[in-house]
């Protein structure tokens, strides 16, 4: 375990800040919300606490072993996904959490980019790239690997997680070694299926609403119609980030309101608070915190370390960026936390997983350089 601690010891520290940020935050949003929602400082110190044991026990037990039960580890988060659409109450028009007395809500599709990432990246490692057939082969496992949770998600609905599962599916082809010309395949297809879509939304409303539904036609508006700021949550949001200037409002002086300010917002909340020394400091934690990982992939040596260490760090970037840049307004707003710092007990235990597989597979090549 020390030799864990000494290994990772930057990763480690960057976890403090990301910790102390984040309660920071949730902190000085709170007096926006009411009683019912409990002490969240403590809930989300319990949830560190709990992603520190469940780190401590994934080191544990040997990446062989993760890697080999990949399959089952995605399967069980396929059954997951698809019990929530049978069992799980409807909170706000959507079935994404279970809820479970005393322990709170668990959502499933945090978890199932874990179970994605990992068999997909043993699917990989074990095909045959050379040759078209080959090729053809390999796409198709990991877009039906892929596909299924995207459906499974799209009908909760989730449209952020859908989007993440899209990502790992782009990163893993380019991983795969595929050849360029797949891409620019793919590219011609999806750019008519968007056209298509695009022309239907736009110019044959009724139409796109009886072939797609009325649900998804209003996500694709949401998504649209992002950039023209005319959202009460975006608004504020630009306000709040706007108005803080070099060292912020102060700790619990959050100027206006806006929802979800210690989860999705969490951004907004830390930065009107602490203003651009807090941003900075923020930004800096972040990147060194990904500049690590990004060392750890690169020097892998094993294939399947090599693939599964960048897929997650794709994912922990994507969601870095999709998460800041929607509370400026720079992208739509499609509900994805920030790595570390949201509250929400699933997405820092998902993260805290990802880690574990992490540094697991970063011992491996340390053991194994250790002893050449």
């Amino acid at each position: 375990m020390k030799t864990y601690l000494k290994n990772n010891k930057k990763i480690l520290f960057c976890l403090l800040i990301f910790y102390l940020i984040s309660i920071l935050a949730i902190s000085s949003f709170s007096v926006f919300l009411s009683s019912s929602y409990g002490n969240l400082v403590i809930k989300q110190t319990i949830n560190y606490v709990i992603g520190i044991i469940i780190l401590l026990v994934f080191l544990k037990i040997p990446h062989e072993v993760i890697l080999k039960f990949s399959f089952w580890i995605y399967l069980v988060n396929v059954l997951a996904l698809s019990a929530l659409l049978f069992f799980a109450p409807s909170i706000n028009g959507i079935k994404a959490w279970f809820v479970i007395p005393f322990l709170g809500n668990i959502q499933p599709s945090e978890f199932m980019k874990i179970g994605i990432i990992l068999f997909s990246c043993k699917i990989i490692s074990s095909s045959k790239i050379l040759g078209f057939k080959n090729e053809l082969m390999l796409i198709l496992k990991l877009f039906i690997v892929v596909l299924i949770p995207c459906i499974l998600t799209f009908l909760e609905p989730d449209t952020g997680a859908v989007i993440i599962y899209l990502v790992i599916f782009v990163t893993l082809l380019f991983l795969s070694g595929i050849r360029f010309r797949w891409f620019v395949f793919f590219f011609i297809v999806l750019g008519g299926l968007l056209g298509g879509i695009l022309y239907l939304f736009f110019y044959q409303k009724e139409l796109f609403i009886k072939i797609i539904g009325s649900s998804f036609f209003y996500r694709l508006d949401r998504l649209l119609d992002w950039n023209n700021s005319s959202g009460m949550q975006l608004e504020n949001s630009i306000i709040a980030i706007a108005s803080s200037g070099l060292f912020g409002h102060g700790y619990k002086k959050i100027p206006i309101y806006y929802p979800e300010g210690h989860t999705d917002f969490i951004f907004t909340s830390f930065v009107s608070s602490f203003g651009l020394v807090g941003a900075i400091l923020l930004f800096v934690s972040i990147t060194y915190f990904d500049y690590n990982i990004f060392k750890y992939a690169k020097r892998q040596e094993n294939a399947i370390s090599k693939y599964a260490i960048t897929s997650f760090l794709v994912v922990i970037i994507y969601q870095q960026i999709q998460n800041m840049a929607m509370t400026v307004g720079l992208l739509p707003i499609t509900g994805i936390t920030l790595p570390f710092i949201s509250y929400g007990g699933s997405s820092l235990l998902s993260f805290f997983i990802i880690l574990a597989i992490i540094f697991s597979l970063e011992n491996k090549f340390t053991k194994k350089r250790k002893y050449k």
